[in-house]
């Protein structure tokens, strides 16, 4: 079935010439001015594949048919390409504005003419298709996250969830202490705290689910033991990159702790400049009829990378930034900064106890 198109030109000869031109390829209908293209797109817009439209008319001119169309919804719908005399850049910018495709010079060239009308009858079905696809996904991720809320729902309701949030709580709170130990006994023996201040945190039910359904993962108390290491986390503030290693070394050290994962991202930062070393450990906590062995992620930073990530932290999650890839790079660019300055503080320390040793 041939395609229709709307020729609108209050000059006969014109409308005579685009209709021989496209008729072989599409269904042509014709107006004479703004008002009678107006009445046929009412009737009939739907299974307008294209609109030629002149500017200069009697009665209604091609900028008030634009406008209209514009506020009857038609112009994302209806590709519009116009028919020109002459080349005027404050025309062609105001048409484009207004929402136009492309425009058609005269004289009439028809390979020309069918190229353009074609191309914008392709892109517009294009655009149309993407839209629909994106319309269809966004439906598809709507349904999914209602269904995802059900079930977090129904597993928050769940006694074996909470047990197992309380369970996670006590770990936290066993690292913590196990932690608060070791500030203590460094502050009696030696005068000095390894550590500057600790934050603990349990992830967020819609964390949990969110990141299990990234994975596509099940949403089941099971499913989060056994495929997330992050659900309890700590981040410990030293004052010193080797404050980072020893601490982490006399946890690690603790017979009845196990590491089961390390990622050091200060001997290999993370592209954006990230620095922090990360520990997986596994952690016994004492419940009332057994002892249970509990994951927990420890964050360990100095002052100045903490700073840095929660300035980036809340930097990145800016919509819309302008110069992204520049601000990216100054990012990077402090985040080097901050190491050679915790370093150069390292090493006034160690000036500072020289010939001494070094508390902790």
């Amino acid at each position: 079935m041939l395609q229709k198109i709307l020729v609108v030109d209050d000059a006969e000869l014109n409308r005579e010439l685009l209709h021989d031109v496209l008729a072989e390829e599409y269904l042509v209908d014709t107006a004479e001015d703004g008002a009678q293209a107006l009445e046929k797109l009412d009737a009939d817009a739907r299974n307008t594949a294209a609109l030629l439209l002149d500017l200069n008319m009697p009665r209604m001119d091609g900028f008030a048919v634009l406008e209209e169309m514009g506020r009857r919804g038609w112009l994302p719908k209806i590709p519009v390409l116009i028919i020109s005399g002459e080349y005027s850049p404050d025309v062609e910018t105001r048409c484009f504005q207004l929402g136009v495709s492309d425009f058609i010079h005269k004289p009439f060239e028809s390979s020309i003419v069918k190229n353009r009308v074609k191309n914008s009858i392709t892109l517009f079905a294009y655009k149309r298709h993407l839209e629909q696809t994106v319309e269809e996904q966004a439906e598809a991720l709507k349904k999914q996250k209602q269904i995802i809320q059900i079930q977090a729902e129904q597993l928050k309701a769940s006694e074996s969830f909470n047990r197992l949030m309380m369970e996670y709580e006590a770990a936290i709170m066993e690292m913590e202490t196990r932690l608060k130990v070791l500030n203590t006994e460094f502050s009696q023996a030696y005068k000095r705290n390894p550590f500057e201040s600790i934050k603990s945190r349990l992830k967020s039910i819609s964390s949990i689910y969110e990141k299990l359904g990234r994975r596509g993962l099940p949403i089941t108390v099971e499913s989060i033991q056994e495929n997330l290491a992050d659900v309890a986390g700590l981040r410990v503030i030293c004052s010193f990159p080797d404050d980072i290693y020893r601490l982490a070394e006399l946890i690690t050290m603790q017979d009845d702790i196990t590491l089961v994962r390390e990622k050091d991202y200060i001997k290999n930062p993370k592209p954006n400049g990230y620095r922090s070393l990360h520990l997986i450990l596994e952690v016994p906590i004492f419940l009332s009829r057994e002892k249970k062995q509990m994951k927990v992620e420890v964050q360990f930073r100095t002052i100045a990378m903490d700073f840095w990530a929660s300035l980036e932290h809340k930097l990145k999650y800016k919509r819309d930034v302008a110069h992204a890839t520049e601000i990216s790079r100054q990012l990077k660019a402090c985040a080097d900064s901050i190491e050679t300055l915790d370093y150069q503080m390292q090493q006034i320390r160690d000036q500072i106890y020289q010939n001494r040793e070094i508390p902790f």
